[in-house]
């Protein structure tokens, strides 16, 4: 039996954070997009389930294009059951909007709901300050059976009274749990839940800001109803990459050999052309070194479908060579120099005030 865990698709997201306005709704219409094709790929893999551990959608006001794009999804594929648990960004507000639910659309409740296909048993919970503390205690599961379990929260490794998305791995374990399948945790993590099972964080589907950097997708579980024993597999599905590229630019005196360096970064050719790309430039540079982000992100845009550039250098103030500088540029420097301020103040200061003194825009 074939089985997709998926979670965090945060459908509907607004997108405009970093993008244009053209290119906010082409990413919404994409991430739309890439739940489908996860959908393709289970038809063409016959896979029987595929479990949403929470965060389908991003808004608690979904709007009716994407909600008829998910419903019309499920219910053209009635060979699969969606097994949907709601996150902490989701609400009743997709499932009230519905003439009725689909068959296929299976739903996890507060309390604990267990959907069995033979010999392989999928129970979930949605977590709440007033369950979480009793749910452990309250799931009883079938020792013979391959048991799934799915919840949506962040692992602990204590008990926690006061937060109800904190799921505390002690105590889900020796309960005859096989995989727990989790979400709220945007990138891919599996490790040894006990002797018996694993816990899994599949990830979002696909990369939305730069906190989501890297390859993302679902895991694919193949069960061998026999034998009682199952491979996990990650499958990329995201229909773009963000990166985070740090480009250590210590020395450079002018914004042109910063773009070297950028473009020494990325000249392995690992980094697709459809990328989002968010470049970290740091070392230390002269006080006087002039480094325009804007203009980089301009010579790079052709480059990548988005990119960004952040300066988190240091600045580096030699005051040795304005000590006898009879320039308003020198006097500047000795003013601010003898200030209270702290060292990275100074350099800050002097920075913007050379840049004003050279006619640049701060």
């Amino acid at each position: 039996m074939k089985i997709i865990h998926c979670a965090d698709l945060h459908l509907d997201s607004k997108m405009t954070a970093n993008l244009s306005k053209e290119q906010a709704k082409e990413r919404k219409m994409e991430i739309l997009r890439t739940f489908s094709r996860m959908v393709e790929y289970a038809v063409k893999h016959e896979v029987s389930v595929i479990i949403i551990a929470g965060d389908l959608f991003d808004t608690r006001n979904v709007s009716a294009t994407v909600r008829n794009y998910v419903r019309d999804v499920i219910v053209n594929h009635p060979e699969i059951d969606f097994l949907y648990l709601k996150g902490n960004h989701d609400n009743d507000n997709f499932l009230s909007k519905l003439d009725e639910i689909p068959e296929n659309l299976c739903l996890f409740r507060d309390e604990w709901t267990t959907y069995t296909y033979g010999k392989v048993a999928i129970t979930g919970l949605e977590l709440n300050k007033d369950n979480t503390l009793a749910a452990p205690n309250k799931l009883v599961l079938n020792h013979d059976a391959y048991n799934i379990v799915t919840l949506h929260g962040q692992i602990s490794e204590y008990k926690s009274r006061d937060k109800a998305e904190v799921i505390s791995l002690e105590e889900y374990k020796n309960k005859n749990i096989d995989y727990l399948a989790l979400g709220h945790v945007h990138s891919f993590m599996i490790d040894k839940l006990d002797a018996r099972g694993v816990y899994c964080y599949s990830g979002c589907l696909d990369g939305r800001g730069f906190d989501e950097c890297g390859t993302k997708g679902f895991v694919l579980l193949d069960i061998d109803t026999e034998n009682h024993t199952a491979t996990s597999t990650f499958m990329p599905m995201s229909s773009r990459v963000l990166h985070t590229v740090t480009v250590d630019v210590t020395g450079i005196t002018t914004t042109q050999e910063a773009a070297l360096r950028m473009d020494a970064a990325i000249r392995d050719g690992k980094y697709a052309s459809s990328s989002l790309m968010k470049f970290v430039l740091k070392g230390e540079v002269d006080v006087e070194c002039e480094l325009e982000t804007d203009f980089l992100e301009e010579q790079f845009a052709d480059y990548f479908y988005f990119s960004k550039v952040y300066d988190e250098t240091k600045i580096k103030v030699n005051y040795q060579d304005y000590e006898k500088d009879a320039s308003l540029k020198g006097e500047f420097v000795r003013l601010v120099s003898a200030s209270d301020l702290t060292e990275e103040e100074k350099a800050i200061v002097i920075r913007t005030g050379i840049l004003a003194l050279q006619g640049e825009e701060i």
